[in-house]
């Protein structure tokens, strides 16, 4: 019987102790029994029919990764046999491991929905269907790195070393921020919330499901983004409409009608001396009316 163990000690076959990538002849050694091997574009399997075990190398000399699998399937590679060795993760049958320790899961992909077990340097990932655990797929642990391809400090604030403005209205400073970020490209980063998303570590953001309300965290970087006050000259007018950069990008499928961003007092206008003008759609009465009487013009959408 093959026995697989895998804890914070390492990676065990038949208690030999195994490192990726695995050299072949290591593996023939630990598993014994004949294999077939299959030749692919990018990479060669080697099946060990009886076990229920396949193996995949990219240079036919080095494996990269084991599968076992409990469900026989129909393709050329797969093993005839189902796994019915041992296989244990810190001393425990694995699979009920993972079926009572699901905080102890990590996410190895975007979009991974099961998840892995992480011990030492290595990940045991699971394949299910239907609730059912399909196979196990045996590996070196690289972390899902969320944010590849984007500076890691990209969306990270840090405190300026000149004068910033102060606001007393999270709604008035949203429209600053769409007139000097978005409309004339003075602040950086232009923020995007779908690579926000994928370069933020704390937790997993998913849009297409949190999208359709302010998302908390998008709504605490533009509260906590520093405004330069030497840029308050730049501003002259400003138009709400529901469709702004802002807007879409503090929750994505709104549709504009909402009511989470209304200015509700114009005293920040006092900051801004060349503000002349101002289009609203998200303001409360008495804010137009601050408006006009400080002496800016001032007109619905």
């Amino acid at each position: 019987m093959i026995a697989l163990f895998l804890s914070p000690k390492g990676f065990q076959i038949n208690a030999e102790t195994i490192t990726f990538p695995i050299p072949l002849s290591q593996l023939e050694g630990c598993l014994h029994t004949t294999y077939r091997t299959l030749n692919g574009k990018n990479n060669t399997v080697f099946t060990w029919d009886d076990l229920g075990i396949t193996a995949y190398s990219k240079d036919g000399k080095s494996i990269e990764s084991l599968t076992v699998k409990y469900h026989p399937e129909t393709f050329d590679f797969s093993p005839k046999n189902a796994f019915s060795g041992i296989f244990h993760f810190n001393n425990q049958d694995i699979i009920s491991y993972y079926n009572s320790h699901k905080k102890e899961r990590v996410k190895l992909f975007e979009g991974d929905r099961t998840g892995a077990l992480v011990a030492n340097t290595i990940s045991a990932w699971f394949s299910v269907r239907k609730k059912n655990i399909n196979a196990i797929e045996i590996s070196s642990y690289n972390p899902y790195v969320r944010w590849e391809g984007i500076p890691e400090d990209k969306y990270s604030i840090k405190p300026l070393e000149e004068e910033v403005l102060t606001f007393t209205d999270f709604g008035f400073k949203l429209s600053i921020i769409e007139e000097l970020m978005y409309m004339k490209a003075l602040i950086e980063p232009v923020f995007d919330v779908y690579e926000f998303a994928k370069w933020y570590r704390a937790r997993a953001i998913d849009i297409d499901e949190e999208g359709y309300e302010p998302i908390a965290e998008v709504t605490q970087y533009f509260k906590d983004l520093p405004i330069p006050k030497r840029l308050a000259s730049e501003i002259t007018d400003f138009y709400q409409d529901g469709g702004n950069d802002i807007y879409m990008n503090l929750c994505p499928f709104s549709g504009g009608a909402v009511e989470y961003w209304d200015i509700e007092t114009a005293i920040d206008a006092k900051q801004f001396p060349n503000l002349k003008k101002v289009t609203l759609c998200y303001a409360t009465d008495a804010a137009y009316k601050e408006f006009e009487q400080s002496g800016i013009e001032t007109e619905w959408l």
